[in-house]
C-alpha cells in the first residue's frame, strides 16, 4: 500500500522563506503574490524600493508576509545582503527565485561592453552567485530548498533581431540549472527551470513596440499572461516536484511551434 495520499500533491508553503528577484513588476511580481498566498514568507528584491514596499503592504494586507529588499543585481555583496536581510526577517530561504533579467535590444555588433556586462552580470553571475549563497547556507542548516531560474525559449530557438545575447545567457541559465542540480542532489537541494515564451511584461512590452504586434506569428493568436505561469512555479516550489531536479519546463503556449520573426 502506498504511504503517499491520492493525489500526493500540495502547494501549501507554510513555513517556507522565498526570495524572488525583479519582485518590483512583471513576472517577478507575479511570482511573489502567489507564493505569499500559499503560504511563504517572501523577501521582494529589486532596485526600485517604492514599488517593492507598495507590493509588500499589499501582500501583508492580504494576510501574507513581504519585506522589501532593495538590491542592485550588478552588487555583488548586494546579493549577500538581500539573503542576509531575507534571513533575519524570516529564517533560512529555501525557496529562491531567480526570476532578475534584463534583455539586450540591440544587434551584437552594435552593442558596448557596459551592456554587455549588464545582461551577463544580471542576466547570469546574479542567479549563479544567489544559488550558491542560498545553498551554501541550506547545507549548513541541513535543509532542502528549491530553486527556481528563469531561463527562456530563447535558450532553444533565435530568429535574429537583435537579442543574441539575451539568447546566450538564457541557455547558460538553462545549462546552471542542469548543472547546479547534479551539484546539490546530495543536499536535496532542487534546481530547476521555467523557460517562458512570450508573456505580457514590461520587457516584453518594450520588445512588442519594436516588432509590432506578435500575435498574427503564433499559433494560439494570443500572449498568455503571468498568471499563467502559477501553476508551474507552485510545481517546482512545492512537495509536489520532490523528485524533479534539473529540469527546464518550456512555457510558451505552442510559440515555438510557429513562431515567425519577420
Amino acid at each position: 500500500m502506498s504511504e503517499f495520499p491520492l493525489p500526493n500533491v500540495s502547494n501549501d508553503l507554510t513555513g517556507r522563506v522565498a526570495l524572488v528577484t525583479g519582485a518590483s513588476s512583471g513576472l517577478g511580481e507575479r511570482f511573489a503574490r502567489v507564493l505569499a498566498s500559499q503560504g511563504a514568507s517572501v523577501a521582494l528584491c529589486a532596485r526600485r524600493i517604492d514599488r517593492l514596499e507598495s507590493l509588500a503592504g499589499e501582500i501583508t494586507e492580504a494576510g501574507g508576509k513581504a519585506v522589501a529588499v532593495q538590491m542592485d543585481a550588478m552588487d555583488a555583496d548586494a546579493l549577500v545582503a538581500a539573503v542576509d536581510a531575507a534571513e533575519a526577517a524570516f529564517g533560512t530561504v529555501d525557496i529562491l527565485i531567480n526570476n532578475a533579467g534584463i534583455p539586450d535590444a540591440q544587434r551584437a555588433h552594435k552593442m558596448s561592453v557596459d551592456l554587455v556586462d549588464r545582461v551577463l552580470g544580471i542576466n547570469v553571475r546574479a542567479p549563479w552567485l544567489l544559488s550558491t549563497e542560498v545553498a551554501r547556507r541550506l547545507i549548513e542548516a541541513k535543509k532542502p530548498g528549491n530553486i527556481v531560474n528563469i531561463s527562456s525559449t530563447a535558450h532553444y530557438r533565435y530568429d535574429g533581431g537583435g537579442a543574441a545575447l539575451y539568447s546566450v545567457s538564457k541557455t547558460a541559465v538553462a545549462r546552471m540549472t542542469e548543472t547546479l542540480s547534479t551539484e546539490w542532489a546530495y543536499a536535496n537541494i532542487n534546481v530547476n527551470a521555467i523557460a517562458p515564451g512570450m508573456f505580457v511584461s514590461e520587457m516584453t512590452d518594450g520588445m512588442f513596440e519594436r516588432i509590432g504586434d506578435p500575435r498574427e506569428w503564433v499559433a494560439r493568436k494570443r500572449v498568455p499572461v503571468p498568471a499563467q505561469l502559477d501553476s508551474t512555479l507552485l510545481y517546482l516550489c512545492s512537495a509536489a516536484s520532490e523528485c524533479v531536479t534539473g529540469a527546464v519546463i518550456k512555457v510558451d503556449d505552442g510559440q515555438s511551434a510557429r513562431m515567425r520573426m519577420g
